[in-house]
């Protein structure tokens, strides 16, 4: 049997892309329908939506949400609020998926084509190289960005002997002088009327942070955040953490699940706290939580901040590959 690609309205292909995704490499929020339709509603009006079904017989074996302006093509979203993106390829098929969709892209006219934010361990990543050449194309590949992440112990104490010497002093020292500051608490939601409450605390802790957080939470990225989260979290995906003091909340953690994984999406924190280190604090208290619930890794998704190595996490590469016409 051949592999056929057509295009296709989300709405239509939104049941059969759901039922593929948990068969497929990596299927974190970012590659999800429930992503891409709120993405797109919010910023996708500049550009012309190009999402690809491809179908092994009649089955779908994988999804290309692409779009494209001006003769480009490249993934749907941006890398402002994109940490991974990929095809969506049934496990074994990512090679075949892949060869269908740049052939079919043969009939549209592009020069471009750019795929970014794939994670080192893509198979997308691995088959790109050879099946470029197979069809004739250039292909350029440039590290974008890295997402620091920890491999999670059976215990907060295995993870806590696993830090070199300096940060775990470092860490139990600030642990022990949190107390300072009043009684320590730590509110969890996870429902979704709960998690839509929190919204405004979240936001409020996310902007007082940082000039450059306030800077990019314009009305138009609070409403997008306040739409996604709420929608991930009617699908169960979505851990809104607080630390408190004395009852007020004074940081906070936005995390979505991926299997065996918990991704630290965003934060903030209430300066006045500062000197109690309860930015570094509340994303270490959600490590320790990810460790008891059995989650296998703690990814703090993209940027090179100073505090993800401090709490052990290692590089994941992202790349950016773009595909030319020879």
């Amino acid at each position: 049997m051949s592999y056929t690609v057509q295009r296709e309205e989300l709405s239509q292909l939104e049941p059969e892309w759901r039922e593929i995704l948990p068969r497929t490499f990596h299927p974190c929020v970012f590659i999800s329908p429930t992503w891409l339709r709120t993405w797109w509603e919010e910023f996708g009006g500049d550009h012309e939506p190009l999402l690809l079904s491809i179908r092994h017989g009649q089955k779908l074996v994988g999804v290309a949400p692409l779009m494209q302006e001006d003769g480009h093509l490249t993934f749907a979203g941006d890398t402002e609020i994109c940490d991974y993106m990929d095809f969506s390829a049934v496990t074994g098929a990512e090679r075949a998926v892949l060869t269908a969709v740049l052939r079919s892209l043969g009939e549209e006219p592009w020069q471009e084509l750019a795929l970014w934010a794939l994670r080192d361990d893509s198979p997308t990543l691995k088959a790109l190289p050879d099946v470029c050449a197979d069809l004739g194309l250039s292909l350029e590949t440039e590290v974008e960005d890295v997402c620091p992440r920890v491999s999670l112990p059976g215990s907060w104490e295995e993870y806590l002997a696993g830090l070199n010497k300096k940060d775990r002093h470092e860490l139990r020292r600030k642990l022990r002088k949190l107390p300072q500051g009043g009684q320590v608490g730590m509110e969890t939601l996870e429902a979704p009327a709960e998690v839509e409450a929190g919204l405004d605390d979240f936001l409020r802790l996310h902007g007082a942070a940082r000039s450059d957080k306030a800077a990019f939470m314009t009305e138009r990225m609070a409403r997008f955040f306040r739409r996604i989260v709420s929608a991930l979290a009617r699908e169960g995906l979505v851990e809104m953490i607080f630390l408190t003091l004395n009852g007020v909340r004074v940081a906070s953690v936005l995390c979505f699940r991926a299997e065996g994984e918990l991704l630290l999406y965003n934060s903030g924190y209430d300066p006045a706290y500062a000197g109690l280190s309860v930015g570094l604090l509340s994303k270490a208290l959600a490590l320790q939580r990810a460790i008891e619930e059995g989650h296998r890794r703690f990814d703090f998704l993209r940027g090179a901040e100073p505090y993800k190595y401090d709490l052990g996490a290692e590089n994941l590469n992202v790349y950016r590959c773009v595909i030319r016409r020879a």
